[in-house]
């Protein structure tokens, strides 16, 4: 049975405690949050009493999470971003707007489920919000688009994802690169080369190259846009393994892309929120599996 004589969280303390937690420094929070820092202190202070636990050992030289503290950044983030849907959504419905927005990432063409829906609701205003592979789905959590196209791997929760369709992955090279030109590699051809993208992006290249066999850590750069990675990579600073889709689409001179023949394709789903009940998201949804 639910307790309602218990009042709710605090979502601003909630906040506050999500910038002291990333900054692990209650001055540089404050700045952060243009407010003083006794003012900080006390909210934060106030949310531990209200929690009734520690979030922050302090001593005069550092600020660390407890393990409360961590307990809370974990779950605080999904929960701000929420609201902050929430917020959006309500907001949208006050003003009387009817729109859609879909998310896609780089090299995925959704014109033609974007078109079909629509052509099925003319009054409807459809669109579209380019994404990344760091905020692919921090956009579906904020309430920025209403379905996203998303590849794997990602963090699941809190989400509905229906599978789409798989394609291969590539290597991207420089053009003079000692692979350019193989018919296809392997991932361990790449173990010792500079990767320039997260390395949860490509498991199998981070579980082959993440200790060498001097026992120096494998070099990672990581950038977010796929076209400051092909700079680089044209530049000869590294590599990056893209789907073959977003690969093609970026087509150049200085690189080449060759299929990386040991590593699973990519899988591209459409993603939205668990709790979300929309006719809308449905019927896109049987779109985007049609198209």
């Amino acid at each position: 049975m639910t307790d309602y004589s218990r009042p709710a969280l605090n979502l601003e303390r909630i906040r506050k405690f999500v910038v002291v937690a990333e900054e692990l420094h209650f001055g540089r929070a404050a700045e952060r949050l243009h407010i003083a820092q006794p003012v900080l202190s006390r909210q934060i202070r106030a949310l531990e009493d209200e929690l009734k636990v520690r979030l922050f050992a302090r001593d005069r030289r550092r600020t660390e999470l407890t393990a409360a503290g961590e307990q809370l950044l974990a779950d605080a983030r999904p929960l701000l971003a929420s609201a902050q849907a929430l917020r959006l959504r309500v907001g949208r419905a006050a003003r009387g707007q009817h729109s859609f927005t879909v998310g896609f990432m780089p090299g995925l063409i959704v014109t033609a489920a974007v078109r079909a829906l629509s052509d099925r609701h003319p009054e409807l205003t459809v669109n579209v919000v380019r994404t990344s592979w760091h905020d692919q789905i921090e956009v579906v959590h904020d309430g920025r688009v209403d379905v996203s196209y998303i590849r794997l791997p990602v963090d699941q929760s809190g989400l509905t994802v229906r599978p789409l369709l798989t394609e291969p992955r590539v290597a991207v090279l420089p053009a003079d690169h000692r692979l350019a030109g193989k018919e296809s590699i392997a991932v361990a051809d790449l173990a010792d080369e500079h990767l320039l993208q997260d390395p949860d992006a490509v498991p199998e290249w981070r579980d082959i190259a993440t200790e060498l066999r001097d026992g120096t850590r494998a070099q990672v750069g990581a950038f977010h846009a796929v076209e400051e990675k092909l700079e680089h990579v044209a530049s000869g600073r590294g590599v990056t393994v893209l789907p073959l889709s977003t690969a093609t689409f970026y087509t150049r001179p200085d690189i080449v892309h060759v299929p990386v023949r040991d590593i699973p394709p990519n899988q591209v789903c459409l993603a939205w929120e668990a709790g979300r009940r929309s006719r809308l998201i449905q019927e896109f949804a049987a779109i985007a599996e049609s198209c």
